[in-house]
């Protein structure tokens, strides 16, 4: 039993040294394919003309509205409770002011000082990686398995050391998307087509793992 306990654990630590190669293997999806899966699922929607516009960028409030969507966040029981949280610059009648107000009390999302939650800001990769995998679930991998997974990319040393953590996860569940180089640019804003593909890894890994729960706060 005990040889066995060891083999297992020496298998593990050999999948885990190895992943971020295992991952680098997977078959690039086409853009128009997994823009159409994240609007079939009603996650994201083209524009009234028609156009999805993939390189426009992502503002926080259009984040939070994509994360209360995806991982049904106004259902978890702290949202139901909790009163809501003063924002200076997101009035009532905003037109995402719910959304915003559950991703604070769940903290997927935060504010800044003064109350202000700054809902037209745009976003870098870093930032709408390292949230959505707060609203996913954050994997609290060993700081060594952290510098594992994200040593094989070439532009790792850009990632913030709070986003480090975060995008890890997004490697490990294979939602990462990288340029022909591998590089993450997680310091480049994030567009509509970049959360589009985190969005349709996740729906594929629904699909693979149909029973898989949602996490509660």
């Amino acid at each position: 039993m005990k040889k066995l306990i060891i083999s297992i654990i020496t298998l593990f630590t050999v999948v885990l040294q190895n992943y971020p190669a295992m991952a680098a293997e997977v078959t690039p999806v086409n853009q128009s394919d997994y823009i159409q899966a994240v609007i079939e699922a009603n996650l994201m929607n083209n524009f009234p003309d028609g156009n999805f516009y993939e390189e426009m960028l992502i503002t926080r409030g259009e984040l939070a509205e994509i994360l209360v969507k995806t991982f049904a966040l106004d259902k978890r029981q702290i949202n139901k409770t909790k009163k809501d949280i003063f924002i200076a610059d997101v009035p009532v009648n905003y037109w995402a002011y719910q959304d915003i107000q559950t991703v604070l009390k769940t903290g997927v999302m935060k504010g800044y000082r003064d109350s202000m939650f700054f809902p037209n800001q745009r976003i870098t990769k870093a930032e709408g990686l390292a949230i959505f995998a707060q609203a996913y679930g954050v994997f609290q991998f060993p700081s060594k398995t952290v510098y594992e997974i994200l040593s094989s990319y070439p532009d790792a040393n850009n990632i913030p050391q709070w986003a480090r953590k975060g995008i890890a996860t997004i490697i490990a569940e294979d939602f990462i998307k990288t340029d022909s180089q591998g590089n993450i640019k997680p310091l480049e804003p994030m567009t509509r087509a970049d959360i589009a593909y985190v969005l349709s890894r996740y729906l594929l890994r629904r699909q693979q793992y149909p029973q898989m729960p949602l996490l509660s706060s």
